[in-house]
């Protein structure tokens, strides 16, 4: 990823001027210590999410940011992809101190459900009846619990 500063005209409204490249690395930091729903690594150790996978760009006339997650699942027939989705899309929703619009996507050819898996980790409203069911909502809150706990 290359270095860039933008110029943001919606400065008076509390948007400053950020360098893109931190806030990518920002979100990585964020999310690289969610914990894989079925194995003891982290989505940083089976290389689910990689620093490259993640973008951010200027959004809506740069009053926000457009934020782009690409994960890998560790099998193409994996079947806690949406689950992991939820868990990157809830850490960052909880972490991110500044307006933004998450797009999480999956690697083109890595799973056999990419696009239904990306329409419903992309739905606000899918989102929201998830985390509304206490079994899931379990899952979702050991998955990105900080390690330092």
């Amino acid at each position: 990823m290359s270095s860039a500063l933008i110029d943001v005209s919606g400065a008076e409204k509390g948007i400053e001027a950020l360098d893109l490249v931190g806030l990518a690395e920002d979100v990585y930091d964020i999310i690289k210590d969610i914990h894989d729903p079925e194995k003891p690594e982290t989505l940083e150790e089976l290389n689910v999410v990689t620093e490259e996978g993640i973008t951010v760009e200027p959004f809506h006339n740069n009053e926000t940011y457009l934020i782009r997650i690409q994960f890998t699942p560790t099998v193409p027939q994996c079947s806690l992809a949406t689950l992991i989705g939820l868990c990157i899309r809830v850490k960052l929703e909880r972490s991110l101190p500044y307006k933004h619009k998450l797009d999480i996507v999956i690697t083109e050819g890595s799973h056999s459900t990419r696009e239904d898996t990306m329409k419903q980790i992309n739905d606000k409203e899918r989102v929201a009846a998830a985390m509304e069911n206490p079994n899931l909502k379990e899952l979702v809150e050991q998955c990105i619990k900080d390690s330092d706990y």
